[in-house]
């Protein structure tokens, strides 16, 4: 297996690895520097900061059963991914994430995703995987980049490819009527597609009637509601509260508002953040109910790193405290890594949430 795709198959389930930066942590912080005693907060040293990961490392047991699955693949067989994919039975979000692994496995080499296509043992799993692969060729195709911002021919690809992963898709919904996985696929290619947003609704129907509060759907589905795509910050805004609302407990679905709320930062800065009571009030809940997640969950270290950052920018320094805590030494994760020094970004933030928490006590 080549150390790319060890690293790519780790970032699929959203762990994040060691990046191959070097050595990421700093001579004693900035807030060190200036007198900050991170221990007397219940922190981490500044020197232990490290931004190659966003969260602890993956345990050592899931990583060579992982790295095993691909190297099986790889070389040609696809009985241990039907396998894989069958183990998680009804448990839809561990499915997709199954389903989402083996995609990035046959990015890498699909010769045995095309056999066991050719088997027919599990033919929406198998659809499923290729359906994702097509769509994301076709992001691949287009980049990054809103629309005005793509060349003309890349976009024209894009747009060209979708269809095809569509089409996939929805025979793979046919071959199993249980299994929301075909129908993500379908909402994911909708909003390139320029779906309207009646069709959009109809395939969004089809997807709860299966799995109400399937994380990967409503991330997908948000993006379609978000303004650069088909809706508008309301209404991508508007989406979310509702996911968190209507969140099952145990489940990370809640952190769907904290990537609204940096999409909304991305377009307009942090100065256009919501605002008011309701706003305030969510994240105390986004934050209850991350603490109810069974561990290991590989989504809640990156959406504390979020939590932390808005929870800050709300005024709310003992959440922000408390989300720093539980993050420990790791902040190679949004919003530290958008900036030149992000070991410097997260150490002021944490420093920032602690003196102005303690100040208020």
């Amino acid at each position: 297996m080549t150390p790319a795709l060890v690293f790519g198959l780790a970032a699929l389930i959203v762990l994040l690895t060691r990046r191959r930066t070097g050595d990421a942590r700093p001579v004693p912080g900035a807030a060190e520097a200036a007198g900050f005693d991170p221990g007397a907060y219940g922190l981490v040293p500044s020197a232990e900061l490290d931004a190659g990961r966003g969260g602890p490392p993956m345990r050592l047991l899931r990583r060579k059963e992982l790295e095993a699955l691909a190297d099986s693949c790889l070389a040609g067989g696809w009985r241990a991914a039907e396998a894989y994919v069958a183990a998680a039975g009804a448990d839809w979000d561990e499915r997709w994430s199954r389903l989402d692994f083996l995609t990035r496995v046959a990015a890498e080499r699909d010769g045995w995703l095309t056999g066991w296509e050719a088997a027919g043992t599990a033919p929406c799993a198998a659809a499923t995987v290729r359906a994702r692969l097509l769509v994301q060729r076709a992001w691949e195709a287009r980049g990054g980049g809103f629309p005005a911002q793509v060349a003309p021919e890349r976009l024209a690809a894009f747009r060209a490819q979708l269809p095809a992963a569509y089409e996939l898709a929805r025979r793979a919904a046919e071959s199993d009527g249980r299994d929301p996985g075909p129908w993500v696929v379908m909402i994911t290619a909708a909003r390139g597609m320029r779906l309207s947003r009646r069709e959009f609704r109809g395939l969004w129907a089809e997807l709860v009637a299966r799995a109400p509060h399937h994380v990967g759907g409503h991330w997908q589905a948000m993006q379609y509601w978000c303004a650069k795509w088909h809706g508008s910050d309301t209404l991508m805004l508007r989406f979310a509260v509702r996911a968190v609302r209507g969140a099952p407990a145990g489940s990370p679905l809640p952190g769907l508002y904290l990537q609204a709320l940096s999409e909304l930062e991305s377009r307009h800065g942090p100065d256009r953040l919501p605002v008011g009571r309701r706003h305030r009030e969510l994240r105390p809940r986004v934050a209850a109910a991350l603490d109810g997640v069974p561990e290991p969950n590989d989504q809640v270290p990156l959406l504390r790193h979020l939590l932390a950052h808005f929870a800050l920018l709300s005024r709310q320094p003992a959440l922000a405290l408390e989300q720093f805590r539980l993050i420990g030494p790791w902040c190679g994760a949004q919003p530290w890594t958008s900036a030149p020094d992000p070991v410097r970004a997260f150490d002021r933030a944490r420093a920032l949430a602690a003196t102005t928490a303690s100040a208020g006590a």
